[in-house]
């Protein structure tokens, strides 16, 4: 069965491609959720219009990770916290603990995209790359300093 994909589908290949799938796979996955469209010639002149829609999606896309990674790098965060013998932390920072505190800033992300190669266990300045999109990365500032 020859398909259109109608959106990106993982290991099977990229919106507006017309590809062969097993009839059951086409008929009781990819078309039911709207993921794919038979493979007609009226629906394969219609694959202009497919992409058409999805640089114009893509677009939008871009637009407001743009925006919010303006927001996120105009905000510097503090975290203030217990510290015992030699300025080391009680615990650490972790990617949850950003997360809460661009939420306090009125900025929302997901946990995933804060990335920490291990956790922040001592005190200082570090900068924090969030990944909003593809090839969209902002950096954070965070500064870990002592409660008193």
């Amino acid at each position: 069965m020859k398909v259109i994909l109608r959106e990106d589908v993982a290991d099977l290949g990229a919106a507006g491609q017309t590809i062969e799938v097993k009839d059951g796979y086409g008929r009781n996955y990819l078309i039911p959720r709207n993921l794919a469209i038979l493979a007609t010639k009226a629906n394969l002149r219609s694959i202009g219009e497919i992409d058409k829609q999805k640089v114009v999606r893509e677009k939008k896309s871009r637009r407001t990770a743009e925006i919010l990674k303006d927001k996120i790098e105009k905000v510097e965060l503090s975290a203030e916290v217990l510290v015992g013998e030699e300025d080391k932390l009680y615990g650490s920072i972790t990617t949850q603990d950003i997360v809460d505190l661009l939420a306090k800033q009125g900025v929302t992300v997901d946990r995933r995209t804060v990335h920490i190669e291990e956790p922040i266990k001592a005190l200082g300045v570090y900068s924090i790359p969030v990944k909003i999109e593809k090839d969209v990365t902002a950096n954070c500032k965070v500064w870990v300093v002592k409660k008193s």
